[in-house]
């Protein structure tokens, strides 16, 4: 996720579908918690490795990281758990409380250090690792207690564990999805999208290596599990680094982009509010992620093209500039960009702001209209918004695409939205 502007719009209340999913979730520990330790635990050994697996993973999660999942060794070791059908040769008898209790216990344990810290746990995170955990476990242990998997052997029992890991990681995605509009209000349609395109990710990893750690427990016992961990503690390091040089580079350019302030072209904090602003009108249109990226980059870049005047616009206000001043800026500014070694799509975007909206792809619009709004807003003063909104209103049969202004509408009357203060 992004570090500028994402995150927010934010309800100012949980709504009530989140808090239902979070009250289901902690049902479900609760019921499996105390089913554990009413009936004790069985097969102890195993638990308690497998146990340790999740709380390992648990501490070795980070936060802001871009990835779905911060924790993938924790996931896949919990969903080991979940399909583990023998263990060293001997069928094993724990069942779907059990594991839900032990994951349960050992995420618990694995996020006292980012408590600690101030890190954590993140409650939407421990809501999905219970229900998709549990609904691994309700698929499989049932049908393998009652025997009737004990005749699947060789690729034959290795494709229904990685079929019933592929439908798990659906329903997490779905859940996610879930989640995230609840709390957002952002389109389902492109949050699950989104999800889905990171199961291609780190999300493949975990399913992958969760399917070979319970086949390998299955054949040479628990000695498996720190031998197989190994790939994906280096997988992770490797997206944690990954994570790293993203967020340096985001801040690079959010660095190039302060310098029409620096120089006086603009007022201090305008390119980062335009990029928070347009990120979230992007976000209730529906764009993907990687149009998302590209849209806050080029926001944050807009203005870059005002370098080239010899005398500033007064509050660098472009947006009231004859067209063909605005298009010269533009053009220049396209060309700061691909000077800069930024991706081509965000010069691209730059560039094309002084054309006819019609004519422009759909981020450059978005650009376009929040730059608008964010320097009439500033101008008209304590009444800004309204009138803002109103002048691109009037504005959308030639400058402004009615859906994006509308958008906009839509970002600025949600509660709780807050956007980067100057300076």
């Amino acid at each position: 996720m992004s570090a500028v502007g994402e995150g927010f719009p934010q309800p100012l209340r949980t709504p009530l579908a989140l808090t239902s999913v979070h009250a289901c979730a902690a049902l479900v520990a609760v019921v499996c918690v105390a089913g554990t330790l009413y009936r004790g635990l069985d097969e102890r050994g195993a638990a308690l490795a497998f146990g340790v697996l999740v709380a390992v993973g648990e501490l070795a999660r980070w936060s802001g990281a871009e990835e779905r999942e911060s924790a993938p060794l924790g996931a896949a070791g919990a969903l080991a758990y979940a399909l583990l059908g023998e263990n060293g040769g001997a069928p094993t008898h724990h069942g779907p409380l059990q594991i839900v209790a032990v994951v349960v216990a050992a995420a618990l344990v694995g996020c006292v250090p980012h408590v600690a810290h101030g890190r954590g746990p993140a409650l939407d995170h421990l809501t999905r690792r219970v229900l998709t955990v549990g609904f691994a476990a309700v698929c499989f242990q049932p049908l393998y207690n009652e025997g009737r998997l004990r005749e699947w052997d060789g690729p034959a029992y290795a494709l229904l564990l990685v079929a019933l890991l592929v439908l798990t990681a659906l329903c997490d995605a779905v859940l996610a999805a879930v989640m995230a509009h609840a709390r957002t209000r952002w389109p389902f349609g492109p949050l699950l999208r989104d999800e889905l395109r990171a199961m291609l990710g780190i999300g493949s990893a975990v399913c992958a290596t969760g399917a070979v750690m319970s086949l390998a427990v299955a054949v040479v016992g628990l000695w498996a599990l720190p031998v197989f961990s190994l790939p994906l503690l280096l997988t992770q390091l490797s997206f944690r680094r990954y994570a790293a040089v993203r967020t340096t580079y985001r801040q690079t350019i959010a660095s190039l982009a302060r310098a029409t302030e620096i120089a006086g072209y603009t007022p201090a904090g305008h390119a980062r509010r335009v990029a928070a602003l347009s990120r979230a009108v992007g976000r209730e249109l529906g764009l993907s992620e990687p149009d998302l990226t590209v849209l806050e980059y080029a926001a944050l870049m807009h203005d870059i093209g005002q370098l080239s005047l010899v005398d500033p616009v007064p509050a660098g206000a472009t947006a009231v500039l004859p067209a063909e001043q605005q298009r010269r800026i533009a053009l220049l500014g396209g060309a700061v960009v691909r000077q800069t070694g930024v991706d081509a799509e965000v010069a691209v975007v730059v560039e094309r702001q002084a054309d006819p909206y019609r004519e422009q792809p759909v981020t450059a619009r978005i650009v376009r209209a929040v730059n608008a709004y964010e320097e009439m807003a500033r101008e008209a003063g304590p009444g800004g918004p309204l009138t803002a909104l109103e002048k691109l209103r009037l504005g959308t049969a030639r400058d402004y695409q009615p859906e994006v202004v509308e958008s906009l509408a839509r970002v600025l009357s949600r509660p709780g939205l807050t956007l980067p203060r100057a300076g």
